[in-house]
C-alpha cells in the first residue's frame, strides 16, 4: 500500500512513518518544515520505499497530485503548541482548517481513506470527567486566541465527519491526548514534558504554572502510532472518532518532580504565573482525562507504556541529543 503521511517530518509523524515503513508500506512525506525536521526523518532518505515531498497542505494543487497517488492518507499536518497558536492565530486556523479541508476533499474526489489527527483540545475546558467522544464541548470567549486551536480542531472534525456523510468518505477522526516521546520540539514550544526535561538537564529552574495542581493525562508515543494504526485497518473506525491516551492522570508539579528524579537533576521547581509566558487572559483547564472505553471495544487499542517508563525513555533521548 502507498500511504501518504501529511506532517511526517513532525514528532508524531516522523514515529508514524518508521512504524508505517517497518509494515512494508510505501511512504510519501508532505511537509513544510515550519515546525517539522528533516533529522526526524533523514534516516529514512535511503529507502526506495520512502519519498520526502516539502510543501504545504495549503496548495491545493500539490496536496491534489499526492493525494490522487495513495490509497490511505494520515493527515498530522496542523500548527500545534500554544505557544505558536498564540504568537500567530490567524496562520494556526488558515492552516488546520482550509489545509485539512483540501486534504479531505482531494481524499473524497478520489476515494481514499483518511486518518484526521485531532486534538483533546477540543474539549476545551469541558469538565464533566472522563472525557467522551461524545460529551459536550466548553470554551472561552472568540476575543481570547487561546481557544482558536480548539475551534479549528473542532472544525475539521465538523469537515471529515461531513465528508462521510454526505459524500461518503471513508474518514476516521483520532483525539490525541498530550503524546509525549523522542523527537518532540526540543524547545518545548508544545510540550511540558519537553520543556521540564530541558530545564532539569540544564539545571535550570523547573517551572510550573499556578500551583501545579492542573492534571494531565500522558501518552507515550508508541502508544499514540499503535491507535492510529489501528484506526486505520478497523473498519469499524469509518466515521467514527476516537480518544487515543492513556487514562493516567498526573498533576503537573508531580509531573515536575519526576522528571527531576529520573533525570538526576537538582533542579528546583518553581511557581510561575500564567500571565507571565502566556499574557493576561490565559486560561489553563484544570483537569483533563479521557474515557477510553470506545477505543478499547472498536480498535482494540490500550496504551501500554506506563509513565516513568515513557519519561525516562524520552529523557535518555534528550540526553543523548545534548
Amino acid at each position: 500500500m502507498k500511504v501518504l503521511i501529511t506532517g511526517g517530518a513532525g514528532y508524531i509523524g516522523s514515529h508514524l512513518v518508521d512504524r508505517v515503513l517497518a509494515d512494508g508500506h510505501e511512504v510519501v512525506v508532505l511537509d513544510n518544515l515550519s515546525l517539522g525536521k528533516m533529522a526526524n526523518i533523514d534516516h529514512n532518505l535511503h529507502s526506495d520505499r520512502f519519498r520526502f515531498v516539502e510543501g504545504d497542505i495549503l496548495d491545493a494543487g500539490l496536496v491534489g497530485e499526492l493525494v490522487a497517488r495513495c490509497e490511505l492518507i494520515y493527515h498530522l499536518a496542523a500548527v500545534v503548541g500554544v505557544r505558536y497558536v498564540l504568537d500567530d492565530p490567524l496562520q494556526t486556523m488558515m492552516t488546520n482548517v482550509w489545509g485539512t479541508d483540501n486534504v479531505l476533499k482531494a481524499a473524497c474526489n478520489g476515494a481514499r481513506r483518511v486518518v484526521l489527527a485531532s486534538s483533546s483540545e477540543v474539549f476545551g475546558k469541558a469538565g464533566a470527567l472522563p472525557l467522551r467522544e461524545d460529551g459536550d464541548r466548553l470554551l472561552g470567549p472568540t476575543s481570547v486566541s487561546r481557544w482558536c486551536y480548539s475551534v479549528g480542531k473542532a472544525l475539521d472534525e465538523h469537515l471529515a465527519l461531513a465528508y462521510h456523510r454526505q459524500r461518503g468518505l471513508w474518514v476516521t477522526v483520532l483525539r490525541y491526548f498530550n503524546s509525549y516521546g523522542p523527537r518532540l520540539d526540543p524547545q518545548g514550544y508544545g510540550s511540558v514534558v519537553a520543556k521540564f526535561i530541558n530545564q532539569a538537564l540544564d539545571g535550570r529552574p523547573i517551572t510550573v504554572h499556578g500551583d501545579g495542581g492542573q492534571s494531565r493525562c500522558f501518552t507515550y508515543v508508541q502508544d499514540t502510532v499503535e491507535g492510529t494504526r489501528l484506526a486505520a485497518e478497523v473498519s469499524a473506525a469509518d466515521g467514527e472518532v476516537f480518544n487515543i491516551g492513556r487514562a493516567e492522570e498526573t498533576p503537573i508539579l508531580e509531573l515536575a518532580e519526576l522528571v527531576r528524579d529520573l533525570a538526576g537533576s537538582s533542579s528546583e521547581i518553581v511557581s510561575v504565573p500564567y500571565e507571565l509566558e502566556y499574557g493576561e487572559f490565559f486560561e489553563d483547564t484544570p483537569r483533563r482525562v479521557p474515557a477510553t472505553d470506545k477505543a478499547e471495544r472498536i480498535l482494540g487499542f490500550v496504551a501500554g507504556v506506563a509513565l516513568r517508563d515513557g519519561l525516562q525513555r524520552t529523557i535518555d533521548w534528550f540526553r543523548s541529543r545534548r
